[in-house]
C-alpha cells in the first residue's frame, strides 16, 4: 500500500479533531459573549462552561483516548511495512466509527447510541491489532 493511502484515513481523523477543537473554541466564546460563562468562574479551570460547550470539549477529549491507540498501530505498521490493504480498509471503518461517535457527542449525545459507536469503533481497532500482532509474530 502506497504512504499516501495508508496515511489518509489518519489526516481525516486529525481533521476530525481539528474540527471539534474549533467548534469548542466557538461555542466557548459565544458562552462567554452572551455572559452564560464569565471569566471568573473558568480561570482556574473549573468546570462551568456552558452545556453546549462543556459537550463540544468533551467530544474534543474523546479524540485524545481510545484514537491514540490507531496512531500508534500506522505509526508501526508503516515503517515495518504491514501497512496493508486490510490495515487500510479498517483504517477507514475505525475513521467512519469515530465519526459517527462525534456526530451523536456534538447533536443528540445520545448515550446509548454513542456507546455503541464507541464500541464497534473499538472492536475495530482490537481486530486491527490482532491483525497486526499476528503479522509481526508469525512471519
Amino acid at each position: 500500500m502506497s504512504v499516501q493511502m495508508v496515511l489518509l484515513p489518519v489526516f481525516v481523523l486529525i481533521g476530525l479533531a481539528f474540527a471539534l477543537l474549533l467548534g469548542m473554541a466557538v461555542a466557548r466564546t459565544r458562552s462567554l459573549r452572551s455572559g452564560e460563562t464569565r471569566f471568573k468562574d473558568i480561570a482556574l479551570r473549573e468546570p462551568n462552561w456552558s452545556l453546549r460547550a462543556t459537550q463540544i470539549a468533551n467530544c474534543f477529549s474523546n479524540q485524545f483516548e481510545v484514537p491514540v491507540l490507531f496512531y500508534v498501530l500506522i505509526a508501526l505498521a508503516l515503517p515495518l511495512r504491514h501497512a496493508d490493504l486490510v490495515i487500510v480498509v479498517l483504517s477507514w471503518v475505525f475513521v467512519f466509527t469515530r465519526f459517527v461517535h462525534a456526530g451523536i457527542f456534538v447533536t443528540s449525545n445520545n448515550v446509548p447510541r454513542r456507546g455503541m459507536a464507541w464500541f464497534a469503533g473499538v472492536v475495530v481497532l482490537m481486530a486491527m491489532w490482532i491483525y497486526f500482532a499476528l503479522r509481526i509474530l508469525l512471519v
